[in-house]
C-alpha cells in the first residue's frame, strides 16, 4: 500500500492532517487573512493570531462554518498551501480520507470532495467517511461489531451525536451548536453582568480555563475588557462560577438532545450503551467535569479521551491503514460523476 496518503478533518476552529507516510498529525488553526479581496496574506495559526487584532484592509475569516464550507476558493487555496508548505513535493497522486458531518446535504459533502478532487495537486483518489465512524475508529472501538456505541463530538460550531453499529450509523442528530456558542455566551453575560466587553479569543481562554459542567470548582482568571460606562479598558478577575453561570444553559441544550436520542434508540443498542458509557469526543469536550454533568443526566458513564480534537483524525490514519475498515471510505466520485 502507499505511504502517500493523507486523512484530513477540516473543522471549524482547526484543521488536522494525518501523514502516513511519517505517522505524524499536523494541526493549526483553519482561519485565513486576505487583503485586496482574494489575495492570501496568511492562513493557519498566523492568520489566526491576527483575528479580532488586523486593521481595515485585512479580512480574517474562517472558511468552514456550521461544519460545511462556506468559502470554496479560499478553503481550497488554504489547504493546498497548508499542505504544500509541511510535505514540500509529495502531493502529486496523493490519495485523500476526508471527514464529513453526517446531517449535511449531497451538495455539501461533494463540495468536500471536490476541495481536492478539482485541486491543482492531480489526487489519485479522493474518499469521504462519515466523522462519527472516524471517531469511533479513533478513539479504538471496532465498529464492525453488531454493538450499540454512542459518540458525542462537540466541535466549534457543531455538536454531533451519534449511534453507530455495525460500521454504520443507527440514529445521529447535528446541532448547529459548539464551542464558539459557549464563547459568545460568554462575552454577553459579561457585558450584562459587569459592564465588561470582551474578545473571542479571552472567551475562549475563560472556558477552556474555568469552563465547568458542574458548579464548584475554585479558579478565577484576570482578563482585561472595555468598560462599557467609562469606555477605557480595564482589568477585571472573573471566577469560575461566573463562568459556569454564563455557560450551563448550553451545555443543558446538549444534555437534552443526548437524552433525546437515548430515548429513540432501540433497546438492545441502549443495553450496549450503558455497559460501555458514552464517549466524548471533539475539542470543547474539554470542558472541566463534562463526563460529571452527562453522568448526572443520564445515569450512564462517560468516556473521555486523551486529544479529543484529533480523534476523527486518528480513526481516518486507521481506515486507511487496516483492511478491515477501508470499507468506511466512499467517493462522491462514483455517486456523483457517472
Amino acid at each position: 500500500m502507499s505511504n502517500n496518503i493523507y486523512g484530513i478533518d477540516l473543522g471549524t476552529s482547526n484543521m488536522k492532517v494525518y501523514c502516513k507516510a511519517t505517522g505524524k498529525i499536523l494541526n493549526e488553526k483553519n482561519t485565513i487573512a486576505i487583503v485586496n479581496k482574494n489575495q492570501m496574506y496568511a492562513f493557519g495559526d498566523a492568520a489566526y493570531a491576527m483575528y479580532e487584532k488586523a486593521p481595515e484592509h485585512i479580512q480574517v475569516s474562517f472558511p468552514i462554518v456550521n461544519g460545511v464550507i462556506a468559502d470554496f476558493n479560499n478553503m481550497q487555496a488554504m489547504i493546498q498551501e497548508f499542505l504544500e508548505k509541511h510535505l514540500k513535493n509529495k502531493l502529486r497522486g496523493a490519495e485523500f480520507i476526508v471527514a464529513v458531518p453526517t446531517d449535511i446535504t449531497e451538495v455539501e459533502k461533494k463540495a468536500f470532495f471536490d476541495i481536492f478532487y478539482k485541486s491543482k495537486m492531480h489526487p489519485k483518489s479522493v474518499l469521504l467517511c462519515e466523522k462519527p465512524l472516524a471517531d469511533a475508529v479513533g478513539l479504538g472501538l471496532n465498529v464492525n461489531e453488531p454493538t450499540g456505541a454512542m459518540i458525542v463530538d462537540i466541535g466549534a460550531d457543531t455538536t454531533e451525536i451519534s449511534v453507530i453499529s455495525l460500521g454504520g450509523l443507527v440514529l445521529s442528530d447535528l446541532l448547529h451548536f459548539g464551542g464558539n456558542r459557549i464563547d459568545e455566551s460568554i462575552i454577553s453575560y459579561i457585558k450584562r453582568t459587569y459592564n465588561l466587553v470582551i474578545g473571542s479569543k479571552t472567551a475562549k481562554a475563560l472556558k477552556e480555563e474555568l469552563g465547568s459542567g458542574t458548579p464548584g470548582l475554585e479558579s478565577s482568571m484576570v482578563v482585561v475588557g472595555r468598560d462599557v460606562v467609562s469606555g477605557l479598558p480595564i482589568e477585571m478577575e472573573i471566577s469560575a462560577d461566573v463562568v459556569y453561570d454564563a455557560i450551563k444553559d448550553n451545555l443543558n441544550s446538549i444534555c437534552t438532545s443526548i437524552k433525546m436520542i437515548l430515548e429513540k434508540t432501540p433497546p438492545e443498542l441502549a443495553r450496549d450503551i450503558i455497559h460501555a458509557g458514552i464517549y466524548i469526543t471533539g475539542g470543547a469536550s474539554q470542558i472541566h467535569n463534562l463526563d460529571q454533568l452527562f453522568t448526572q443526566i443520564t445515569n450512564i458513564k462517560v468516556n473521555k479521551c486523551e486529544s479529543p480534537e484529533e480523534s476523527a483524525v486518528r480513526g481516518l490514519n486507521k481506515i486507511v491503514s487496516d483492511e478491515k475498515y477501508s470499507h468506511l471510505g466512499f467517493s462522491m466520485k462514483a455517486r456523483i460523476y457517472k
